[in-house]
């Protein structure tokens, strides 16, 4: 009885479907959305209590959901770039090995390959979040609009090596 049970447990392993690129990035951009929203508040002080301001002249425990807007704006495509990259990724690998199992290589490689795609989403949408965090602007848009006036586009790009090799 135990033998057959085992049997079909890793029958039924060897029959699971692969994951579409479409499934990834929705089920990411889902999950992105649903962590990024629970998780802010506690974002939100960090940021406040990193802020050279200092913790209270930053806001303290006032408005901890502002800025939510541009982080949810920025977590569903992140989180799809990612898990995107990273199907996309883990698939073409199996497909070197001959359809083998994954290894895991292929999953560190696949989840380097997701993060380094992702921050491309990532660190543009930190940086214009934390300003609003930090009190420095009063919305997205006006801490977006700063940030190209005073460092150009690039700007927003501050940190990216930094965050891919964290």
């Amino acid at each position: 009885s135990s033998s057959s049970s085992s049997s079909s447990s890793s029958s039924s392993c060897s029959k699971m479907k692969h994951t579409t690129i479409l499934e990834a990035l929705f089920a990411g951009g889902v999950a992105g959305i649903c962590v990024d929203t629970m998780l802010f508040p506690l974002d939100t002080i960090k940021t406040r209590l990193q802020s050279s301001k200092g913790f209270s002249a930053a806001g303290g425990f006032q408005g901890v959901y502002r800025g939510l807007c541009a982080a949810v704006i920025g977590s569903a495509p992140v989180a799809s770039l990612f898990f995107g990259a990273y199907e996309t990724t883990k698939y073409l690998l199996d497909a070197e090995e001959g359809g083998s199992h994954y290894g895991a290589t292929a999953h560190m490689i696949s989840g380097m390959v997701g993060e380094t795609v992702a921050c491309v989403m990532v660190v543009p949408t930190e940086n214009v979040k934390q300003k609003v965090q930090a009190g420095l602007h009063m919305s997205a848009y006006s801490s977006l609009r700063a940030i190209i006036k005073t460092e150009g586009p690039w700007g927003l790009y501050r940190g990216y090596l930094t965050t891919v090799f964290r």
